[in-house]
């Protein structure tokens, strides 16, 4: 067998949200370990580099897919594209998603219709058709990512900290359903990171970004990859992380959403 078939017939990932942050990472990680890629962002610029970049860097083949996730039909036709070119997904990252802050009352309707579609819809949509195939194998795994916002409710980010607490809940109910055949879903859940999300949010003056002392993308990544690899189906980046995401299940949830809220506030 050559060295291109020998290519061909590597385990193959999907990763959305590819071009910045978390996603970037796992992509980096992935990447290292040798996978095929198929990378999904809306950022055409950046794709094309990696499609350039990756394959003489690490001998793999990559293909991009240039794709608005808030668009409903979006996950149907990456489904479709890569059926048509034969293409298997062995593993199914669904790490696009985005926020934004504000009291829910001010903030805008079309752009929180959009992150839901973006967080939960497509998330579920891209499960949903590429699981079939897995189960069919009987092998595969899939790396769905929320946040520690998904274990209380977050006044100023209601929708953005609803979305993470359905892929939570989703990701944990699948992972049961789908013990005992060969498949594995974990759901990473890292605290606010070190990246662009939170200016683009415009919660980067908030208490709790001024206060802590964020983990760097590539190190939730590191940690996400190795959860995923040996097939945990929680992955809560950080001690720190760990303990608040138990200490609040016994915190009356009246106080929690006060505090939640006054860690939100922008610092003075």
């Amino acid at each position: 067998m050559n060295s291109e078939s020998q290519i061909q017939l590597r385990e193959t990932a999907l990763i959305t949200g590819a071009a910045s942050g978390i996603g970037y990472e796992l992509m980096q990680i992935f990447a290292q370990n040798k996978y095929n890629l198929v990378l999904v962002d809306r950022n055409q610029q950046k794709l094309s580099e990696m499609a350039e970049e990756l394959p003489k860097k690490f001998g793999i083949l990559v293909k991009v897919i240039v794709k608005d996730l808030s668009i409903p039909f979006a996950a149907k036709e990456i489904f479709a594209e890569l059926n048509e070119s034969l293409t298997k997904i062995d593993v199914l990252v669904n790490n696009a998603g985005f926020g934004n802050y504000g009291l829910f009352n001010e903030t805008d309707l079309n752009a929180e219709l959009e992150m839901m579609q973006v967080n939960m819809v497509c998330t579920t949509h891209l499960t949903k058709l590429f699981l079939k195939g897995m189960v069919e194998r009987g092998k595969g795994k899939i790396l769905n990512v929320a946040s520690t916002a998904a274990f209380q409710p977050g006044p100023l980010m209601a929708v953005y900290f609803a979305t993470k607490a359905y892929i939570f809940s989703f990701s944990q109910a699948i992972a049961n359903e789908l013990e005992g055949t060969g498949i594995t879903v974990t759901v990473l859940c890292p605290g606010p990171t070190a990246s662009a999300f939170h200016h683009r949010t415009g919660m980067s003056d908030s208490k709790l970004l001024k206060t802590k002392n964020m983990m760097d993308a590539r190190t939730v990544a590191e940690i996400g990859y190795r959860g995923l690899m040996t097939n945990k189906a929680t992955v809560i980046p950080g001690l720190q992380n760990q303990i608040l995401a138990e200490v609040v299940r016994f915190i009356p949830r009246n106080l929690l959403t006060k505090i939640v809220r006054t860690t939100q506030e922008v610092k003075d």
